[in-house]
């Protein structure tokens, strides 16, 4: 621990920021982060509230699985869920304060039920179990097209607070960021309660955990349910920012994308805001270097734009090898040596 911090007492311990340094800086943070619609450009903002989105839908995941340990493929499915939930309820007059933690809500539902072989199978027969839900969930966002739109997708109303219409990403910011903002602390509080630590101790011994009088079968739903209603509540911003959706966008792809943040990132909120951000940006990245590349080599697009999942895969591989703790453990080790700085660590 750096010197000048001493804890007298659990509490003290479990602040969310422990030194009025932390404070600072994050009040600091969250001044510009909420500021960035009076000075950022229309790509920045655009790229902002996808990766608002990204967080919410990897904080939910990293509940049930960098958290609780129980693998989910279905977390993009749950997305679906709750923006096909937000379409239909939008369509039908309901404002998007209702809807949207109703999207979630039914997400959650779903999510229960979609948990329920964790309590007898884990590890690759439980991610099979998942994927099972994920093509079954899909089947249904193509096939049900009262609901649905079917395979040429459907729109979606715009947000309205107020009277106002949100419409543009200067006022979508601001819906996306609040709930995010709010979600992560909810997850950073809900880990200093006894149920985060019955999610980490299920996670590490589950027979022990047991033993010591966690249920699993309310544990391991709960995991489940909290992470389909983040993913609901991130598939319904996604479909208020985009206006229109289909089934398209909810493919398998897009479940790893939000594994391999976790990995990338770390099992911490801070690991899931980072892996997120990471990865948002590295198909990005490739983008634009494609577009620079192929003012002098014409044919580099063709070859440089399909590598985005080879990217992914590479970046798995590397992270569980040289760093399985994620981004975050980086991050912890860059704050302890400023902590101490000059010295040695």
């Amino acid at each position: 621990m750096r010197t000048g911090v001493f804890h007298e007492n659990f509490a003290a311990e479990e602040q969310l920021w422990d030194s009025s340094t932390a404070r600072r800086w994050m009040l600091a943070f969250t001044v510009a982060l909420f500021a960035l619609p009076f000075y950022g450009s229309d790509y920045v903002l655009a790229m902002s509230c996808i990766i608002g989105i990204h967080v919410i839908a990897t904080l939910g995941l990293n509940i049930t699985t960098g958290s609780t340990g129980q693998i989910s493929l279905a977390h993009a499915a749950f997305m679906g869920v709750g923006c096909y939930t937000v379409a239909w309820l939008a369509k039908h007059g309901i404002p998007f304060f209702v809807a949207l933690p109703a999207a979630g809500m039914l997400a959650a539902l779903i999510g229960v039920l979609v948990g329920l072989p964790s309590l007898r199978v884990k590890g690759l027969y439980l991610a099979i179990a998942t994927l099972a839900a994920h093509f079954i969930l899909t089947f249904i966002f193509r096939e049900w097209e009262p609901v649905t739109g079917g395979v040429p997708g459907t729109s979606i109303p715009r947000a309205r607070l107020f009277g106002f219409e949100l419409v543009g990403d200067r006022a979508n910011f601001y819906l996306i960021f609040g709930c995010a903002f709010l979600m992560a602390l909810a997850v950073r509080n809900l880990s200093r309660t006894h149920i985060g630590r019955a999610f980490i101790a299920v996670r590490d011994r589950d027979i022990s955990a047991e033993i010591l009088g966690v249920s699993l079968l309310r544990t391991k739903l709960l995991a489940f349910a909290l992470g389909a209603f983040y993913a609901g509540v991130a598939g319904g911003l996604l479909g208020y920012f985009y206006g229109s959706i289909t089934p398209e966008y909810f493919v398998l792809t897009l479940s790893i994308f939000y594994l391999a943040a976790i990995i990338v990132g770390g099992s911490t909120v801070l690991g899931s805001i980072l892996g997120a951000m990471f990865m948002t940006f590295v198909p990005e990245l490739l983008r634009l270097t494609s577009h620079v590349s192929s003012q002098w080599f014409p044919g580099i697009a063709a070859l440089l734009l399909p590598m985005g999942q080879i990217v992914f895969g590479m970046l798995i591989i590397v992270f569980l090898i040289f760093e399985p703790r994620g981004l975050s453990a980086v991050w912890a080790r860059v704050r302890r040596t400023f902590h101490v700085w000059p010295f040695k660590t």
